[in-house]
């Protein structure tokens, strides 16, 4: 019988690669968070001269009208500590964001927090909200990010499963994943990795089990606006959930200027300066010109973001048909910047393999789908793409994919 081709057969793993950091050593309760497969995908990429399509980050910038308020920011002497809870000028726009795209009042004084990043505003919110042996609800697969400030809170995650290719997920699931002592629903949509954008009827689901048992929800928004087919639904803004739901974005993804790390929560007073009281014992306050020009692209409305978002959308489609012409069975994602596929369709057994070969092979990076699960087992032949870059660079990604089906 003649053997499924593959991509990776034979070729060298990571470890044989000159300059790819190996796994450091490390104890105590963040050991198992001691490096990040973004890390050594990222490493792996730059050993081999790969496109990397492993991490969501762009590989343009943002509009210039942003950047050059940064410059502005900078010029003018806005360049020492902000206030902790963030200029007052991006308060007020974020205020100001949740009120006009949402119909949702926040107070720009008590009710919003700037953070480093969404990132920071994850672990902060975990920290602050939860105590030691707390149990938090969260989605698998999940941001990486998750499980890791859930450690740092002493808190213990409980999972409920998406399941492949359309991501629904079972109510039964959820109720099962509930105890006296969940704290906590920490919800992400749009949702990472898998592109998923909650619909109202599964909000609903999560919003009556909070309101039943007196549950925070933190809402991980970030890709708020950068979805494709459908609309994005706050928790917030589902009866009953904006006195318990602390609401979490970012810039980054909005206005593609994710080194920047500004990101944000707003909610209910009480539940912000929780997270304020964790957040200024981790980076007290940052970026302050940066602060500066993202409140200026907030003001600007949805003029600036559209067309980021209809450039994504584009490169959507364009790199999933790809990856279809190619065989591969692909989940294409209702938002985000990232598209999964299973590698089975081409014979593939296990996704953590091909990713550590494949760029070795063709010159391209992806990331094994099984880091975003605590349980691998149902992601092992699953992979995501980063979208999320010049189309010229995702055309040379498929030929070379391409290139190396065809070997």
């Amino acid at each position: 019988m003649k053997a499924a081709f593959s991509w990776t057969r034979g070729l060298p793993t990571a470890g044989t690669i000159a300059g790819v950091p190996g796994t450091p050593e490390a104890g105590g309760r963040l050991g198992p968070f001691a490096t990040t497969i973004f890390a050594e995908m990222t490493a792996l990429a730059v050993a081999t001269g790969s496109i990397n399509l492993g991490q969501g980050f762009p590989d343009t910038d943002g509009p210039q009208e942003i950047a050059d308020a940064a410059v502005a920011a900078i010029r003018s002497g806005a360049n020492q500590y902000p206030p902790g809870a963030g200029i007052p000028r991006l308060r007020q726009a974020i205020a100001g964001h949740q009120r006009r795209c949402y119909g949702l009042t926040v107070d720009p004084e008590g009710g919003v927090l700037v953070t480093t990043g969404a990132t920071e505003a994850i672990a902060a919110a975990l920290i602050g909200l939860c105590e030691p042996g707390d149990e938090v609800v969260m989605f698998e697969p999940f941001y990486d990010s998750y499980v890791a400030s859930a450690a740092m809170a002493g808190a213990v995650p409980r999972m409920v499963r998406l399941h492949a290719p359309d991501w629904r997920w079972d109510p039964a699931d959820l109720e099962a994943a509930l105890s006296p002592r969940t704290r906590m629903v920490l919800l992400n949509t749009p949702h990472n990795p898998t592109g998923k954008v909650f619909a109202p009827d599964e909000l609903a689901v999560v919003a009556r089990a909070c309101i039943e048992r007196d549950l925070v929800c933190v809402t991980d928004e970030v890709y708020e606006h950068l979805v494709y087919d459908g609309a994005h639904v706050p928790m917030a803004t589902v009866p009953g959930m904006a006195e318990r739901t602390v609401t979490l974005s970012s810039a980054g993804k909005t206005f593609s200027f994710t080194g920047w790390k500004i990101g944000w929560a707003t909610g209910p007073r009480e539940l912000v300066a929780r997270v304020r009281a964790a957040k200024q014992f981790l980076t007290f306050a940052s970026g302050t010109p940066f602060q500066h020009a993202v409140a200026a692209g907030l003001e600007a409305g949805d003029r600036l973001v559209a067309p980021l978002r209809q450039s994504l959308q584009d490169r959507r489609d364009l790199f999933c048909d790809g990856l279809e012409a190619l065989g591969l069975a692909v989940s294409r994602p209702a938002a985000t910047y990232f598209a999964t596929t299973d590698v089975a369709s081409i014979g593939e057994v296990d996704a953590y393999d091909f990713c550590r070969a494949l760029p070795g092979r063709c010159g391209v990076v992806a990331v094994p789908s099984s880091v975003f699960y605590l349980d691998p087992g149902p992601a092992r032949t699953l992979v995501r793409w980063a979208f999320c870059k010049r189309p010229e660079a995702l055309v040379e990604a498929l030929e070379r994919l391409g290139s190396a089906a065809a070997a």
